[in-house]
């Protein structure tokens, strides 16, 4: 084998390379000499193989070079099979017992031909499993899948391939497998009691039109994921032959989570019959079968005739007389009817003798009375309706002529004819009957009928006329059979007769017709004669013996060859003696005539010409109807004739025995039809078929053969389970049902009766126990075992059948047995968890969870739930146990099966905001207690399930203003916006009318929405100059909840509904243009607008209102909280013109704090005005009023305004201080008017209640001082550019006496990282600066410190509330420093303009003039350009004072003229704006008396501090009047109270030094417990305990009148009252005694002294700010355990002390 190899070079020079031969001697090459490449040119070297044996070899050649040296390896391999396929292939989805398959490519990549074969896992296949493939080749291998199980399949398919060495590769087949579901739904069907969207398996088709076809839609639902086959198969039943019900699709597949549509068609042929057949919905492999029912009933015409009879009266001979004759059909179904008469040959015609009669119409026939001679006429014409029994009308009337004059045939004569038929008195003639009545043989009854004398005895009444069927008075005449309901009194032969081919012409012979008399009387015989028939019947009057015959001829006279010829002769026969009415003696023998007809047919075809063809359509039923065996059964055939010729008929009846046709022979003139009438006798139940000839047009080669089947139906039940009914273990007491089939086998309809013995009645019921059903129906029946006993049953029951309608007195009735085994059984259930807690659940809304209920026993059980309600928290219990139940259970009642679990779903929906505890309860149903009621004392404890309803809310807990509402306090801010309101109302219960909508939705269609919430806030933004900042309010949502709360805040435009153009109204309301207005340019924003709040979660919300216009804006807008609260909020803000004076009032009503009656020194009270322009305001309070209360209350000042004048800055809040001093114990009211200078005046009603205290406590009563709002701390609301935050936005010193002093510690906080920020405090009023003190006042604080302030609020020593607000500003320091930088520059300049002035002469060489300096004018003139170098320096812009003012929005031509005056203008730099943090204090100061009688336990907790230095002298009182007695002053050397602050600064830090020192001295500490340990002096204890009070009481004297007048208020120092320890012996004299006396008694007057004790009271303070200092920096943990440390005893310390040294804390 020669293998060529290709050398090739690459490189940019040639190369020379020498090579090597291979080592083995089974590859070998002939090598050329050196061999030299150049670029680009390859060279081909050609290499043997020479193999020995068969196995592989490898070998290698080298090449050197320059370079170096390179090999190629040369292999030479054996030829092997190889295959290549994917490693895997997914299945589709497919149903179990289904087919799927996909196909995958096997390519042989190998150099042999391949042969392989498949191993495959059931349930895969390979298709093909074994082939061959040639090297190369590729073939298409199909996986196929047909489960048997659902199951997930991954599994491996094996390719064995190759011929001497086998070889495999596998394969991942990866598939899916699902059992399919299928449902039957009827479309379209409505069925009562089946749930709307339910599955429907019925299909009823209601009521059908005979021989019509109806379609109707059934749709097989595949509700799985995986196609279904399905196969659709009739239920068999060998008896049903005849379907009525079909449908074309047999088989079919259904695609997953789709539908397979199937078509079914009723066709119904009996009239009255109910059918009902059943589909079975087959899946594959038989693993579903869902049974679809059909059923229909067939309904027909439903005709009538509006009169049974037809009176013509009586007529001349000659005339003629028409009557109308009504026919209706009150169904819906056309009818085809005709009238058995041939209107040419007859005196009675009618215009429509047959026809189609639509349905639900009616027709007015037409009938015409034209006698021949002078008789009387009577003739019962029936009416053939197809599908429908025949109908009867009689057509009577009587014709005279002038010589014969019969009697007149009335109505009441054919009444009266036919009793006497039944009575057999009608054979004879009236003469007889007459001379009979009057011999006394017979006689009249009351509805004047003749009867014979026998008859009259009263126990065997006179026969009487009955309405015989008219099916079987059609078929029973006596002619077309050889029964007959009554004799015939004449009678014709033949009744009809066919004269064949009748040719020649005139050589037809006659037919003779006998007409036989079989009454007792004579008859006359009268023919109608046709003047335009061929057939004549001959003689045409002839008269008859009685009992005799006579003969006539019909006479045939055909006029043309090769035609049909077809009539009807007719005759009447009547009694001689009726001839003329003289004969007649009594009006009751009158009896009418007999109609007498022959049908007669003959044709005039020659021999050789073909007969007319028939066209025709004939409907005929393929059965009978179903009857009993022995039993008529009838049915109709309809032939129309729908060619342009006569077509003739005629029934070989003879050839079918067993069948009636009737009638045999006629005639259809072209475009009518012919009714016929068959019917038959079945006498068993063996189906038999007739075959009916039918010739037409008389030829044989024109016979129809019709084929019918009869069968008479038995009665024949079928019993499910082969009359075996099986109950499964049954608790006793209680009821099980199932359903047991019966079903009717047979075409008719059966009545079923069940039997039970009245012993097994209480244990065995069944439902229904009779009833009826209908053809092939099989009815499922509720069967319920009811056990009372432990023990298993054997119980039999019987059911009986007979037919529908049979005869009652005589039914036929089969039975057939059932035999019934069951078995009674106990069992009880239990919860899986008996305590189920669901949490919170939002109230409105649905949470649900799931009891399980565990029955353990071997038998079902059925109970019934009940539900207990708890409803536990604060609310109105009577209210409460009105509440219905909040828990709803997914079903009351049901089922456990045994030795199963049953799933209960638990919905509880809590209409309050409480804690719902239900207890459920079971109890086992039985046939006494069946419901809630009567089960209540079996009633067992089953679980307990709590929940608690909450709202979703949340409240408001901060707020704060900038922008031009920086001014406004955070108390008034509370107040503008009516937090606290608001945050109650967010606390409540929502209205019901809150939740008509439970989220923000688009409802309205007006501009104005509805408002269906009683909760209405106001929102005041305050007032502010136009152009002013907008005013900014931010609040602090949180949500304390533990439910998400979402809000929105809905503008009305949020609100209404989008629409079109159209439906817009054109006409807007001024407050609807208003709203517009604010909306459209956004002057109430919220930002943002909603959001959701978890639980524990704040969110800041901006709410802003921008000052653009002039005037009050008022917004409506809506907070809406999902499945929660629904407020109205007014937004309301006023904006006001530059330099305009307003005083922006909060409402036009103020209350007092209420006040007791008698207190002697009533609080201050302030009412709150705030300045909402741009220059100050002057108010003055008019008092009349208030004067006219004083005097009717006996001139005691009931309201004392102390500031009835006073100026408040702009943007600022000012005060007006009230004294309220009630009389009695009512509520006063007052309108005060306040004026203001220039702006707008407002009355503002101020009440105050006074109450009395020994009826009403005070913490009642002072609990109304401050709004709740007051304790709310929370500070984390910050505005844009703010540095620095409070730790407390609010503090609230209580209630504390005049004369002491309480300080709180505020933090103020750098949240910057960055910037430094200087703080400085300030105090709005005088008044406020006399009472409050911050330390420090101002300072630095450094980016992440935290800087302590102290406010100390001393009152001034008269009552009053305290609500100030203090106002710390904040600046960043970096823009501090610009702007003094910036300052002394602009002042530097301005400096140096002052001193500055420019020449501006012209004429400076000729004349010289006083220089004028530079005025402020902005224009300077230009020098000349040769003077120009005069000037080297040009000034800088005038200096101003003239800061650009904010003007309002729409002055842009000021503003211009501003920006062009300034930019010439160097204005004065400007402070920044500092950012404003509100701090709101409040508290109460009392009187030293009142403050003891009404808070007594708090007396202790406050330093008295007596006299102030620091407050003024002179005391104000209600009336303003001064206590002009000063108090004493003390002695400069016994108080230190008239130092300044710095000395007692100095004093404090200086004892503070010396007490640390003291208190870190251990020498001391042992010298005093070494002074602690010795006994005390024995003389010591010889002290009179008078003599020492005697000495207190000098002592005391002693001290200044203003200390000793509350002597005991004041607290005693500890260690101060015990005696003092001497170390004295008792040789000692009375003089060391009375020494150390003096020093004690001096020691206590100088701790009596309010100098020292106010000194003492400040070291404590500092001591404690200290601490909480050092606690704030880290330095010190408050909250840390204390450590004991246990320190060595002193040497100095006696060993007879028990006592060991105290501890010390570190």
């Amino acid at each position: 084998m020669v293998s060529p190899r290709a050398l090739t070079l690459f490189g940019g020079c040639p190369m020379a390379a020498s090579g090597r031969c291979p080592s083995t001697r089974f590859f070998f090459t002939l090598f050329p000499q050196p061999i030299i490449l150049r670029p680009g040119i390859s060279l081909i070297l050609p290499i043997v193989f020479r193999p020995i044996e068969k196995r592989e070899y490898e070998d290698k050649i080298c090449f050197k070079k320059d370079e170096g040296e390179f090999s190629v390896t040369l292999r030479a391999t054996l030829p092997h099979p190889c295959l290549s396929f994917p490693a895997a292939v997914q299945l589709p989805a497919c149903a179990v017992h289904n087919v799927t398959e996909i196909t995958f490519p096997v390519h042989n990549i190998g150099d042999l031909v391949t042969v392989f074969h498949w191993e495959a896992p059931s349930p895969f296949y390979m298709i093909p499993d074994y082939s061959i493939l040639n090297p190369g080749a590729e073939c298409m291998v199909k996986v196929v899948f047909q489960p048997k199980v659902a199951a997930v399949y991954d599994v491996a398919a094996t390719c064995w391939f190759g011929s001497e060495e086998k070889r495999k590769r596998t394969i991942q087949l990866k598939a899916l497998s699902k059992y399919p579901y299928l449902q039957v739904n009827v479309v379209g069907e409505k069925k009562e009691g089946v749930q709307p969207g339910k599955f429907q398996d019925v299909l009823c088709f209601g009521s059908v039109p005979v021989g019509t076809t109806v379609e109707k839609c059934v749709e097989i639902f595949n509700m799985s994921v995986v196609d279904a086959p399905c196969r659709i198969e009739r239920a068999e039943d060998p008896l049903l032959q005849d379907h009525v019900f079909f449908c074309d699709v047999s088989h079919g597949i259904v695609p997953a989570k789709g539908k397979l549509v199937l078509r079914i068609r009723f066709q119904p042929q009996i009239v009255g019959e109910h059918s009902t057949d059943y589909f079975t919905i087959i899946s594959a492999g038989y693993l579903l079968q869902t049974v679809l029912k059909v059923a229909g009933s067939c309904k027909g015409p439903s005709v009538s005739l509006h009169q049974d009879s037809l009176d013509f009266d009586w007529i001349n001979l000659g005339q003629s007389l028409m009557r109308m004759l009504e026919i209706s059909n009150t169904s819906d179904v056309p009818a085809y009817y005709q009238f058995d008469i041939d209107v040419t040959g007859s005196v009675f015609s009618l215009d429509h003798p047959c026809g189609v009669l639509e349905g639900t119409t009616t027709l007015v026939l037409k009938v015409t009375f034209r006698p021949t001679h002078p008789i009387s006429y009577h003739r019962r014409v029936v009416c053939l309706v197809h599908h429908q029994e025949p109908l009867y009308v009689d057509f009577f009337g009587t014709c005279h002529s002038d010589t014969a004059k019969p009697a007149i045939l009335q109505a009441r004569h054919l009444s009266w004819y036919r009793t006497n038929m039944v009575r057999g008195l009608t054979f004879y003639p009236p003469d007889i009957v007459s001379a009979m009545l009057k011999d006394g043989q017979l006689q009249m009854d009351e509805k004047g009928a003749l009867m014979l004398l026998p008859e009259v005895s009263q126990d065997k009444p006179p026969k009487e006329y009955f309405e015989v069927d008219s099916m079987t008075e059609y078929f029973y005449d006596g002619e077309t059979s050889d029964m007959a309901l009554f004799p015939p009194h004449v009678s014709v032969s033949p009744r009809e007769y066919d004269f064949g081919c009748c040719l020649p012409l005139h050589k037809v012979k006659p037919l003779p017709l006998c007409v036989t008399n079989h009454t007792k009387g004579s008859i006359t015989v009268f023919w109608t004669l046709s003047h335009g028939s061929a057939f004549q019947v001959s003689p045409e009057m002839c008269d008859i013996p009685p009992l005799k015959s006579s003969a006539f001829r019909v006479i045939f006279k055909p006029t043309q060859l090769n035609t049909l010829y077809a009539a009807e002769v007719e005759g009447f026969a009547f009694y001689k003696v009726l001839r003329h009415y003289n004969n007649i003696e009594e009006d009751a023998t009158i009896c009418p005539s007999w109609c007498l007809t022959v049908k007669l047919r003959a044709h005039t075809f020659e021999e050789g010409r073909e007969h007319f063809i028939p066209q025709y359509i004939l409907d005929v039923p393929k059965t009978f109807p179903p009857v009993a065996p022995n039993t008529d059964t009838y049915c109709s055939i309809l032939l129309l004739n729908t060619g342009t010729s006569l077509i003739t008929f005629c029934v070989n009846q003879a050839a079918r025995p067993s069948l009636l046709v009737k009638p045999c022979s006629g005639y259809i003139p072209p475009g009518g039809h012919q009714i016929f009438f068959l019917s038959t006798h079945p006498v068993n139940t063996l189906s038999q078929q007739h075959v009916l000839p039918l010739q037409l047009n008389s030829h044989p080669g024109y016979t129809k053969e019709i084929a019918l089947r009869s069968c008479g139906e038995s009665l024949n039940l079928l019993l499910e389970g082969e009359g075996n009914l099986y109950f499964k273990p049954v608790y006793i007491g209680t009821s099980f049902t199932r359903m047991y089939t019966i079903k009717n086998c047979t075409r008719l309809p059966m009545v079923f009766t069940w039997k039970i013995r009245q012993s097994d009645r209480k244990i065995l019921s069944v439902s229904p126990t009779a009833g009826i059903l209908q053809p092939y129906e099989a009815l499922a029946q509720a069967w319920t075992f009811t056990p009372d006993k432990e023990i298993k049953y054997l119980l039999r029951a019987k059911v009986f059948v007979r037919r529908k309608n049979t005869d009652p007195m005589c039914p036929e009735t089969v039975h057939y047995a059932l035999r019934i085994v069951g078995e009674g059984a106990l069992g009880t259930i239990r919860a899986e968890k008996e305590h189920l807690d669901l949490g919170t659940v939002l109230v409105g809304d649905l949470q649900s969870c799931t009891i399980v209920l565990l029955n353990d026993g071997i038998c079902s059980l059925k109970y019934i739930l009940s539900v207990e309600q708890l409803i536990t928290g604060p609310s109105d219990s009577e209210e409460v146990c009105s509440d219905p139940l909040a828990l709803e259970l997914e079903h009351c009642s049901g089922t456990i099966p045994a030795r199963s679990r049953a799933f209960v779903r638990v919905t509880v929906r809590p209409a309050r905001q409480l804690r719902y505890t239900w207890s459920i309860k079971y109890a086992l149903c039985s046939p006494i207690a069946t419901d809630l009621t009567s089960t209540e004392d079996q009633q067992q404890p089953l679980c307990c399930i709590v929940a608690t309803g909450v709202y979703p809310t949340f409240c408001i807990t901060d707020a704060c203003s900038a922008g031009s509402g920086s001014g406004i306090s955070k108390l008034h801010l509370w107040r503008l916006f009516s937090l606290d309101m608001l945050n109650k109302y967010l606390k409540q219960d929502p209205a019901p009318s809150e939740l008509i909508y439970r989220v923000p939705s688009r409802h309205s269609t007006s501009l104005n929405p509805p408002v269906y919430t009683p909760l209405l806030l106001d929102f005041n933004f305050g007032a502010a100059p136009i152009g002013s900042e907008p005013t900014l309010v931010m609040l602090l949502l949180e949500n304390k909840g533990v439910v998400p709360a979402e809000w929105a805040f809905l503008f009305p435009s949020d609100q209404k509904m989008d629409m079109e153009h159209w439906a817009e109204d054109a006409e807007f309301s001024s407050c609807e243009l208003h709203e517009m207005r604010i909306q459209d340019n956004q002057l109430f924003s919220v930002s943002p607008k909603s959001g959701k709040l978890l639980p524990g979660q704040e969110e800041s919300i901006q709410l802003s209102h921008r000052h653009d216009f002039t005037g009050i804006d008022r917004l409506p807008v809506l907070l809406k909280v999902s499945y929660g609260h629904e407020i109205l909020l007014n937004f309301s803000g006023v904006t006001v013109e530059e330099g305009q004076q307003y005083i922006h009032f909060t409402s036009s009503e103020h209350l007092f704090t209420p006040i007791a009656i008698g207190t002697s020194h009533p609080p201050k009270q302030i009412y709150e005005l705030y300045n909402g322009g741009s220059v100050p305001v002057i108010f003055e309070v008019q008092l009349d009023e208030v004067m006219k209360i004083q005097k009717e209350n006996f001139q005691h000042p009931v309201f004392v305004c102390l500031t009835p004048r006073g100026e408040i800055p702009p943007g600022i809040t000012g005060h007006i201080e009230w004294i309220f001093s009630p009389l009695e114990a009512r509520t006063y009211v007052v309108d005060v008017p306040i004026h203001i200078p220039g702006g707008e005046s407002a009355v503002i009603t101020f009440k105050g209640e006074g109450y009395d205290p020994n009826t009403i406590e005070e913490t009642a009563s002072s609990s109304k001082i401050l709004p709740p709002s007051v304790f709310s701390g929370s500070t984390k609301l910050t505005v844009p550019g703010q540095a620095a935050t409070l730790s407390h936005g609010r503090i609230c010193f209580g209630n504390i006496p005049d004369c002491a002093k309480a300080s709180r510690l505020v933090f103020l906080n750098n949240i910057s990282e960055s910037k430094t920020v200087v703080f400085a405090w300030q105090i709005s009023t005088c008044k406020d600066k006399r009472v409050l003190q911050i330390a420090p006042e101002v300072g630095v604080v450094q980016p992440g410190e935290s800087i302590p302030c102290f406010i100390t609020l001393q009152p001034s020593g008269t009552a009053s509330f305290c609500s100030t607000d203090l106002v710390c500003e904040l600046y960043i320091q970096e823009s501090l420093v610009q702007y003094e930088r910036e300052l002394q520059e602009w002042e530097k300049e301005k400096a140096r303009q002052a001193v500055e002035f420019t020449i501006t002469e012209k004429d400076l060489g000729k004349q010289k003039s006083p220089a004028g300096r530079s005025s402020d004018s902005a224009e300077t003139k230009i020098l000349p350009e040769s003077k120009a170098v005069m000037r080297r320096y040009k000034t800088l812009p005038p200096i101003k004072n003239h800061p650009t003012p904010n003007q309002p929005a729409g002055h842009i031509d000021r503003r211009r003229l501003l920006d062009k005056e300034s930019s010439r203008v160097w204005v004065k730099p400007q402070p920044p704006r500092p950012t404003l943090l509100h701090l709101g204090v409040t508290g109460t100061a009392y009187s030293l008396e009142d403050f003891s009688n009404k808070f007594t336990s708090e007396l202790h907790k406050y330093f008295l501090s007596w006299p102030f230095s620091n407050q003024p002298l002179e005391t104000k009182f209600v009336d303003g009047r001064r206590d002009k007695d000063r108090m004493e002053m003390e002695p400069k050397s016994l108080s230190l109270a008239a130092a300044s602050k710095q000395e007692l600064q100095i004093v404090t830090d200086i004892l503070a030094g010396v007490i640390r020192g003291l208190l870190e001295n251990t020498q001391l500490h042992d010298a005093i417990r070494s002074t602690l340990d010795e006994p005390i002096p024995y003389f010591s204890q010889f002290r009179c305990a008078e003599s020492a009070e005697l000495q207190d009481r000098r002592q005391c004297s002693r001290v200044p009148s203003g200390v000793s007048a509350l002597p005991d208020l004041y607290a005693e120092k500890d260690g101060e009252r015990k005696e003092m320890r001497q170390e004295t012996s008792l040789s000692n004299d009375w003089l060391e005694i009375s020494h150390h006396e003096q020093l004690r008694e001096q020691k206590e007057t100088i701790s009596r002294q309010p100098a020292f004790r106010s000194l003492v009271e400040l070291v404590l303070e500092n001591t404690l700010q200290n601490i909480l200092i050092e606690a704030s920096r880290g330095e010190v943990m408050l909250t840390a355990q204390p450590r004991v440390i246990a320190l060595p005893s002193s040497p100095s310390q006696r060993i007879t002390s028990p006592a060991p040294p105290p501890p010390s804390r570190a």
